[in-house]
C-alpha cells in the first residue's frame, strides 16, 4: 500500500485552490492519514455553499485521486 504525505496532498490541492478563491472560498488541510484519508475544512463562501459537497467530492476528491497513488477519500471537517 502506498503511503501518502501531507506535502504531496498540499501540493496537489494548491493547484485546485484558485478555483475556490475565484468564488470567495478556500480550504484548510487538516490531516492526511497513512490509510489515504484526507481531512479538509472548507472556508469562506464554501462553508455555506449548497454545492460544497459537490466541490468536495467532484472537485477536490477527483483531483487527489488523479494525482496521488494510495489516496482513498476526502472527509469534510466542520
Amino acid at each position: 500500500m502506498d503511503t501518502i504525505s501531507y506535502q504531496e496532498v498540499d501540493a496537489a490541492l494548491k493547484k485546485f485552490r484558485p478555483f475556490l478563491l475565484r468564488d470567495g472560498g478556500d480550504y484548510e488541510l487538516i490531516d492526511v492519514s497513512s490509510d489515504g484519508i484526507v481531512k479538509i475544512r472548507l472556508l469562506g463562501a464554501c462553508e455555506t455553499c449548497p454545492s460544497s459537497d459537490l466541490t468536495l467530492k467532484m472537485g477536490i476528491e477527483l483531483t487527489l485521486a488523479e494525482k496521488i497513488p494510495g489516496f482513498k477519500e476526502v472527509v469534510q471537517v466542520y
